[in-house]
């Protein structure tokens, strides 16, 4: 590897278009959410809370009005009931599948947590697959990319939704940005109009100018520790799209006859509206810093993908060590210089819902928040770390310093 010292100030200028691309980005979708706030009329009224069953909150409901718009949606419903990304994605899909239906997973196999809810590990009685739900993958290509050939074979009449992964997830295929999603839901649509378009849109919102539905995406999914909760939300997340859809899902969260009606919000809609406005120049912040990762890593002979130059579609950067030891000095230089719990030595351990032993760190204001600087990896080949997030530019930057002191 390359043991020459790193100029991060020359580094910064040699990425300054790439820098001014995500400004453009940042500004545009600033304004679309201030926009939906405007035109929503919200107001200080709407972050009083409900007790018991939260019916006629009048909060709940402008805010579910003002995710809509900013996602071009029919129908959204945000709440802090959500207890995790996973938690809303499996709503979406037990919501809206019923027994003998299919559901096919076009961009290989999902991420971990997600296998547990499908039924392919794990506790089947309890998943997708336990309620006779079918399923299918379309494997990715040797270059792992979407195998658009495959992909046109296997959608038939028999398939009643697919599973569209934004973001990598634990491996080394590209994230999915707006124009490859919109060529999947074309081939998807050209060969059964009625299959629902289903995007998990995790790590994904404010990286690019549009959203999942803008391109005939029929529901989307997120969570609110991740990109929209701007770093403040405290838990939750969101399922937007067209309203039948969405309403299923609801009646997943909640029961059937409540779906979106219900669900005091306990005081925090004002969080949730505050870390949505936040939100485009959080992200913006975030992929700055994983650009900038992407392009010393580069320099110092490692593999990062993206590249520092290549068009992002989320906020996750992955950089291949090939072995152990440097993939734990990373996680470990990351928790040491986060502002909460530095003192605190990360070490690979068995996490719920995932195969491998991993290694998380994250010192985070909100447990498990992944929209703050976090890094972590699962411990297999190619021994890769997946850094995400950074509330700012700066503390990334001088989190990167020091792990370039250390493995270099």
């Amino acid at each position: 590897m390359n043991t020459l010292p790193i100029d991060f100030k020359n580094i910064e200028e040699t990425l300054s278009q790439q820098f001014s691309i995500i400004n453009d980005i940042r500004d545009f979708n600033q304004k679309k959410v201030l926009d939906a706030f405007v035109e929503n009329k919200v107001a200080a009224e709407h972050f009083m809370t409900v007790s018991g069953y939260g019916h006629d909150d009048l909060g709940r409901e402008v805010l579910d009005k003002v995710f809509a718009q900013v996602f071009k949606a029919e129908k959204a419903i945000v709440r802090n009931h959500f207890v995790s990304g996973t938690h809303a994605i499996a709503c979406c899909l037990m919501g809206n599948l019923r027994y003998g239906e299919k559901l096919v997973s076009v961009a290989g196999t999902p991420y971990d947590t997600m296998e547990e809810v499908i039924g392919t590990r794990g506790d089947k009685r309890a998943s997708l697959m336990g309620y006779g739900v079918l399923y299918e993958e379309i494997p990715l290509t040797e270059n792992l990319e979407v195998d658009f050939e495959l992909l046109e074979k296997t959608i038939d009449k028999t398939c009643t939704m697919v599973l569209i992964q934004r973001s990598r997830g634990y491996s080394l295929r590209k994230s999915l940005d707006i124009a490859t999603i919109e060529k999947i839901i074309h081939i998807v649509k050209s060969k059964n109009s009625d299959c629902i378009c289903f995007v998990d849109n995790c790590y994904g919102e404010f990286v690019e100018m549009q959203e999942p539905i803008e391109v005939g995406a029929d529901l989307v999914a997120g969570s609110l520790i991740k990109n929209p909760g701007g770093g403040i939300v405290e838990t939750g997340g969101y399922i937007a799209g067209k309203a039948e859809f969405v309403e299923q899902a609801a009646m997943r969260l909640t029961a059937p006859g409540i779906g979106s009606e219900g669900g005091a919000m306990l005081n925090q809609s004002r969080l949730i509206f505050q870390g949505f406005f936040m939100s485009p120049s959080i992200v913006s912040d975030a992929v700055k810093g994983a650009i900038l990762a992407a392009k010393i890593f580069e320099e110092i002979g490692y593999i990062s993908t993206p590249k520092f130059d290549e068009k992002r579609s989320d906020i996750i950067q992955t950089i291949t060590f090939n072995s152990q030891k440097p993939l734990e000095a990373f996680c470990k230089t990351v928790q040491e210089l986060s502002p909460i719990n530095s003192y605190v030595t990360p070490i690979p351990d068995d996490i719920p819902g995932y195969e491998d032993k991993v290694i998380m760190a994250g010192g985070t204001f909100i447990e498990g928040s992944t929209i703050e600087l976090s890094a972590d990896g699962p411990i297999r080949p190619p021994y890769a770390v997946y850094m995400q997030g950074g509330l700012n530019y700066a503390h990334v930057k001088i989190v990167l310093q020091s792990i370039l002191e250390k493995i270099t």
